[in-house]
């Protein structure tokens, strides 16, 4: 059974020295954890799916770790600095949303930009709650404006010659 030291031991090693072993490392927990590890599995999933080269392998980790997300309790979490369940939603949903969106589908990235918001209220007002609702803000904007690129920026039109 792994242990939530072993967890955030791999995901120091993934975002901040090599991405590769992290992501090995993250694999390991996640074999090591049993299907009724919901918490583990849940921040496991949501860690692995920034590690995919393919978007669809992001989204799919990002389903999962909302799937175990589902049997998550109240304290499970506060080993890795999340004081409720809930409190993990907005982040859950800011990720699958913009991995949805970047796939070009538009509708289901829209209902998860709204269940984000609609538990936006359960982040605490620090570094981690203005960057997931930045996120949040950035993912509306993409939204509401087809335009705009991933990062972010708005396409220019393209320029007539001459």
């Amino acid at each position: 059974m792994t242990t939530w030291d072993a967890v955030l031991a791999a995901v120091t090693t993934a975002l901040t020295a090599d991405r590769a072993r992290g992501r090995e490392e993250l694999l390991a927990c996640w074999a090591d954890t049993g299907g009724g590890d919901a918490a583990h599995r849940c921040v496991l999933a949501h860690y692995l799916a920034d590690l995919e080269p393919g978007l669809d392998e992001e989204i799919a980790w990002d389903r999962a770790a909302l799937t175990h997300h589902e049997k998550v309790r109240d304290g499970d979490l506060a080993p890795v600095g999340i004081p409720s369940a809930r409190a993990m939603l907005p982040s859950l949903h800011l990720n699958l949303g913009d991995g949805l969106l970047r796939r070009g589908d538009v509708e289901p990235a829209r209902r998860h930009l709204e269940a984000g918001l609609a538990a936006v209220d359960a982040l605490a007002d620090d570094g981690y709650g203005a960057m997931v609702r930045g996120g949040l803000d950035r993912l509306r904007a993409r939204l509401h404006d087809p335009a705009r690129t991933v990062d972010g920026t708005v396409d220019a039109p393209p320029q007539p010659p001459g």
